[in-house]
């Protein structure tokens, strides 16, 4: 299967703030491990620490995700905190490249 199709990741830029959200099939525990575990590599290698928001907890589990914020005062590094997260990954695109606000 394509894995963009297993992890449909997007890319917000505003202003003061980037994010990218990685929605994937709330029945496949291996995707959200890999995800979590693709999360904590791109931490430790880049030193940066966004905010991370797991909607595990929601009725929605055909479409959980991982939400992966950054503010004002680390924006600049966070596309090569995201290029690394798809990289590892495997995901080659995003569903939608950049969504301005």
């Amino acid at each position: 299967m394509d894995r963009c199709k297993e992890i449909v990741a997007n890319v917000r830029m505003e202003e003061c703030y980037e994010g990218m959200s990685l929605v994937f099939d709330g029945k496949r525990d291996d995707l959200r491990d890999e995800i979590n575990i693709a999360i904590e590599k791109a931490c430790s290698a880049t030193g940066l620490k966004p905010l991370v928001f797991d909607n595990k907890k929601t009725d929605k589990s055909e479409h959980e995700a991982f939400y992966i914020e950054f503010t004002d005062e680390t924006q600049r590094e966070s596309g090569a905190f995201f290029e690394f997260v798809l990289k590892e990954l495997g995901i080659d695109k995003c569903e939608n490249d950049v969504i301005e606000g």
